[in-house]
């Protein structure tokens, strides 16, 4: 059976993704944490283009850019693994899952609203960069336990059965910020 989650809760997560990918970026105008080779969400880097190829979804699809760069390295971690289809991370959630966020971005793009219009907690993420307060922002509450494999930071427990839990534990799990991708993951007992 498929869980079909509620708006709020789907938007909960991309707004961790979407900061995410954005702290990941290797931007030359504002440089990050360089996590992934792409400055798509700046004024002066693939923004620029995005707006002038498609003015009225150019924050959206320079989000969208960002994220699928986070997914690729996500992805390029997560294949280190004997059984890559077990592991859930913070871009990788499973089909029905992910199908549904970019279903849900979609519908942002089509209501007219801007990212930050559309998801609240947004806009003081994709502010001027500050790693430390990114990494409060991302450890706030209790740090879950995690132990290093060639895949990336895997958390000791099991998945949280709320989708939105489990983003923020795999999104705490990436303190401490690192030079490369961390890989946040769980392992889950089945496909």
């Amino acid at each position: 059976m498929v869980l079909m989650l509620p708006p709020n809760q789907l938007d909960t997560i991309l707004t961790l993704q979407f900061a995410v990918a954005w702290a990941g970026e290797s931007g030359d105008d504002d440089p990050r944490l360089k996590w992934w080779d792409t400055d798509m969400v700046s004024k002066y880097g693939g923004h620029a283009l995005l707006k002038e190829l498609a003015p009225r979804t150019a924050e959206w699809a320079a989000l969208e850019v960002a994220r699928e760069a986070a997914r690729r390295a996500d992805e390029t971690a997560t294949r280190r693994d004997a059984d890559p289809d077990r592991l859930i991370s913070l871009f990788r959630f499973g089909f029905a899952l992910d199908e549904q966020l970019q279903d849900r971005i979609a519908s942002h793009k089509l209501s007219g609203r801007t990212p930050t219009q559309a998801l609240e907690k947004l806009p003081e993420r994709l502010t001027t960069w500050n790693a430390d307060a990114f990494a409060d922002w991302l450890a706030s509450g209790d740090k879950p336990k995690v132990v290093k494999e060639p895949v990336g930071r895997r958390l000791t427990s099991g998945p949280p059965q709320d989708p939105c839990e489990t983003a923020r534990r795999l999104a705490q799990a990436l303190v401490p910020l690192t030079a490369s991708y961390p890989c946040p993951h769980y392992r889950s007992a089945s496909a």
